[in-house]
């Protein structure tokens, strides 16, 4: 099996590590509301069409590897989650709106992202010889 997916039109293997915390970095993110959160992020990524590989929900932060079509942009991936998780949080747990410093914002502005792809030495090694590559298989035919 490839480690490729397919669109009607591009073939990806997209991934990105990405991190972002409550405002404040508040250690809120225990118990019933740390299981609400790891679900809300499951839920909300499925209708995306996006693939979890790990998810970790820390006391203060949030850790996700995650595999992102490229018709869905990272920022409106992160924003989507971010949103509805926090928007969630607050109609099922009430007297989280009752703290004076969250002003209706939950998660702290801004995420951490960084993709995760193939071994930088292969990707120089394969566009270095690209062109020799392609001598060879065009003398094969």
């Amino acid at each position: 099996m490839s480690r490729f997916y397919k669109l009607s039109h591009a073939i990806w293997h997209c991934q990105y590590h990405i991190v972002w915390t409550p405002k404040y970095r508040y250690r809120i993110l225990k118990d019933d509301i740390k299981a609400e959160v790891e679900s809300c992020i499951r839920a909300f990524s499925e209708h995306l069409k996006c693939i979890i590989i790990e998810l970790n929900v820390q006391a203060d932060h949030v850790h996700l590897l995650v595999m992102i079509p490229p018709k869905v942009m990272v920022c409106k991936y992160v924003g989507e989650i971010k949103g509805r998780t926090a928007i969630r949080l607050f109609s099922k747990y009430p007297r989280l709106r009752t703290k004076p410093y969250w002003g209706n914002h939950f998660w702290a502005e801004g995420y951490c992202v960084d993709t995760v792809g193939l071994d930088l030495e292969k990707i120089r090694r394969d566009v270095k010889y690209q062109e020799e590559k392609e001598k060879y298989f065009e003398s094969k035919k």
